[in-house]
């Protein structure tokens, strides 16, 4: 008997253990994302893009021997990071070299002693192949070392090009400006100061995903189109809907348990084009169906996905029945579920775009499907819980959006485009999400 109970100490000690360590240990967590549009200047490009003419000159629009200065910031920070460059849309392998991260001090420029030298496989300098995308080595900065004293900071990537690029894999609306030195600069990305970078762009090029190694985070993907995307919102002011959830989860006890990223890209559409070249680019992307591997079950530590689209799936552009999109989101549900094990996916109603002021939108047969697609949201087992950002945003009193979410905060004036609501919508939508919803997904 006594042996027995030695033994059920030894085991229940064990266990105990082995538990804690569990929990204490670190995993690759995302807590940035930008999904790519397709090859530059295709697709739906920022209404406020600066000019880049000196920037990008004639007509192959490629980076030449060119140095690139990214501005993201992370949702939450660690003292280790990575972070992956992408070739998704290219024709030729691209050459970087010259890769760092840094913290952005103002504008272009690097607080001094933190532009941080990043390798592939040891190595400086990387060769990504057409189609593909890779990961950095793991590096720990100095100016890392205190995690939580970089809420709210935001990260300056930055690498050289090597020669010709060719076509250019970017998300274009970005609404954080980053910059671009001039063509033939060579590799500037070392240099601390804003000297080299006075090409300011509205757009995120080459790079499309920051992890961290954390200990108890796990990461939620915002998935959708341009109302995702943010279009509308304030630049360089994090205003998105997934920005105000971040902030409403992060200022009460779930902490930095979560990370929200956003996978949004103005113009996408659930069913539809599967490729997007130069010869033949889309409007927004390939479909939300095509591309749930790459932008959201290929990022790391998934853990809950809200989906929210549809509305371009019925413009003129596409005129895809509601039942063809009911069926996008039954197989991207279907995918996310076999290749996420344990995933949370939480569907999400359609805006209504009545009275817009864009022709290819707010036509009957439109907002027929609309009405469609979100009763099927509102009704079908296939989520795990439903937003109604449609009842948070309409107007009770007449079609389209609240007259308060009309103005674009992006441009400014008094008349938005009545599809894309602007910062105040934003926030009544990023508030409209039951935090409680994720205390399932609390670490145990």
């Amino acid at each position: 008997m006594r042996n027995i109970k030695l033994l059920m100490v030894v085991l229940v000690s064990f266990v105990f253990t082995f538990s804690i360590g569990v929990a204490a240990q670190e995993r690759w967590t995302t807590t940035w994302a930008a999904s790519a549009l397709g090859p530059y200047p295709g697709g739906s490009g920022s209404s406020i893009q600066p000019d880049q003419s000196l920037t990008f000159p004639g007509e192959k629009k490629s980076a030449n021997d060119q140095s690139f200065r990214m501005i993201v910031m992370p949702d939450v920070w660690g003292k280790t990071m990575r972070i992956r460059l992408t070739n998704a849309h290219g024709t030729q392998p691209v050459t970087f070299d010259a890769v760092y991260v840094g913290l952005q001090y103002s504008g272009s420029a690097v607080i001094p002693k933190t532009n941080t030298p990043v390798t592939f496989g040891a190595k400086k300098t990387v060769v990504i192949a057409p189609g593909a995308a890779l990961w950095s080595d793991a590096i720990s900065p100095a100016f890392a070392r205190e995690p939580s004293s970089l809420t709210g900071r935001k990260l300056a990537v930055s690498f050289h090009v090597v020669g010709d690029s060719g076509p250019m894999t970017f998300h274009a609306d970005a609404l954080q400006t980053s910059y671009i030195a001039m063509p033939n600069s060579g590799a500037r990305s070392g240099e601390e100061g804003e000297s080299a970078f006075l090409n300011p762009v509205i757009s995120w090029f080459f790079l499309d995903a920051v992890d961290m190694r954390l200990k108890n985070t796990r990461t939620i993907v915002a998935f959708g189109d341009s109302i995702t995307d943010g279009r509308s919102s304030t630049l360089n002011g994090d205003d998105r809907w997934p920005n105000v959830l971040a902030r409403r989860l992060h200022a009460v006890v779930y902490g930095d348990k979560f990370a929200v990223v956003n996978a949004g890209i103005s113009g996408n559409t659930v069913v539809g084009p599967t490729e997007s070249t130069p010869e033949n680019p889309t409007r927004g992307g390939i479909s939300a169906v095509s591309r749930i591997e790459r932008d959201v079950i290929s990022l790391s530590n998934v853990s809950a996905v809200f989906w929210l689209e549809g509305i371009n799936d019925f413009s003129k552009r596409y005129m895809a029945p509601a039942d063809a999109v009911i069926d996008g989101f039954k197989q991207g549900v279907a995918l996310l579920r076999a290749k996420i094990p344990g995933v949370q996916v939480y569907g999400a109603t359609v805006l209504s775009c009545l009275g817009t002021n864009l022709a290819a939108y707010g036509f009957p047969e439109q907002e027929d499907n609309r009405q469609a697609l979100n009763k099927f949201i509102r009704s079908t087992n296939i989520f795990d819980a439903v937003v109604d950002f449609d009842k948070v945003t309409q107007d009770p009193n007449g079609p389209g959006l609240l007259s308060a979410f009309v103005p674009d905060s992006s441009k400014g004036g008094p008349e938005g485009d009545r599809l894309h609501p602007n910062r105040l919508g934003y926030n009544a939508m990023g508030n409209a999400v039951d935090i409680s919803l994720f205390i399932p997904l609390l670490p145990k």
